[in-house]
């Protein structure tokens, strides 16, 4: 009977040993991705490595969990619904789509976005100071810089009088406004060339020649952004000049982008959630607009189309691809 009530003991003892050494293990926190597309986009291999540099090594100290809509959006408020029932600790949505689903889906678990445009007035946040509510995150603030794109086009090409603006039918307002008060001052007429689809990129690209715009613009746009190579090409085709958004269509064999540099508007995101992981609030974390822009110049492109980019415009880039 004692050996007995002795083992029952020993094994009530290791038991309740065993249940104080899982308790004291710390939780490893879990990140919630939600991604318009096939993952966070171009950059997200920025934002992984902005975590990395943190200290956060996946499996260990960090858990991840991402839905991607692989372009269907109108899978984002089921994948953020997901989320919200796995209780991540922070959602991340660097796609304006993928951060108003993650908006809806919860009022209380802190979000952390990327906005193209004004956060504000999309409705994310109250101020960029005091973003109130469970939203903070980076602005890239790509429709303010369409003017300087546009300088900058008029610059390499001094003689132009009408540029062609690429967008999507019915959308890109305020940055149409945003052109065309610039396009006054600078005394350039625009011509808005409006796309529902891919299949309209041929169309609209000969009904540019055709009314003989001697530049092109394409305004920001997700399907102008897995279309650049096409686009690219196009405007190459077409003999013109074309001034993009960021890096990757003159990585993709564009003439020149002026904007954001991305990759780290992304980095820092990261550390908004390490801030959120670590108790702070996103009422208490200020938006933060971007730091760094980039002029990059792809000179085989100028060489393709025969056009010559003024000295005064290429000592001015960050990048020449030659």
């Amino acid at each position: 009977m004692r050996k007995k009530i002795f083992c029952l003991a020993l094994g009530a003892m290791l038991s309740a040993l065993s249940f104080s050494v899982e308790a004291q293990q710390p939780k490893i926190p879990r990140i919630g991705y939600l991604a318009r597309g096939s993952g966070l986009g171009l950059h997200d291999d920025a934002f992984r490595q902005g975590l990395r540099d943190l200290g956060y090594v996946e499996g260990k100290n960090v858990v991840t969990e991402q839905r991607a809509a692989n372009g269907k959006e109108d899978q984002l408020p089921g994948l953020a619904a997901d989320l919200v029932r796995l209780k991540v600790e922070v959602i991340v949505a660097l796609h304006p789509r993928a951060a108003r689903a993650a908006m809806n889906a919860t009022k209380t678990i802190p979000i952390v976005f990327r906005s193209s445009g004004d956060p504000v007035a999309q409705g994310f946040i109250a101020s960029l100071a005091r973003p109130g509510g469970n939203m903070t995150g980076v602005t890239s603030i790509s429709t303010e810089l369409y003017g300087k794109r546009l300088e900058l086009l008029k610059e390499v090409l001094p003689k132009a009088s009408r540029v062609a603006v690429l967008r999507r039918a019915g959308k890109d307002a305020p940055a149409m406004e945003e052109l065309q008060a610039v396009a006054r001052f600078l005394r350039l007429q625009l011509q808005s060339l409006e796309v529902r689809d891919p299949d309209d990129f041929e169309r609209v690209f000969k009904t540019a020649t055709g009314k003989g715009a001697q530049g092109l613009i394409p305004l920001r746009d997700p399907l102008f952004v897995t279309q650049r190579k096409r686009i690219v090409e196009l405007a190459v085709k077409s003999k013109l000049p074309a001034i993009y958004d960021e890096r990757d269509f003159t990585e993709a064999g564009g003439l020149m982008s002026y904007g954001t540099d991305l990759a780290d508007v992304h980095r820092r995101a990261a550390t908004y959630v390490d801030k959120i992981l670590k108790g702070r609030m996103p009422v208490d974390l200020p938006v933060e607009q971007p730091m760094k822009f980039e002029l990059v110049i792809n000179l085989k492109a100028a060489k393709q189309i025969g056009l010559t980019i003024p000295p005064n415009v290429l000592v001015r880039a960050d990048r020449v691809i030659r």
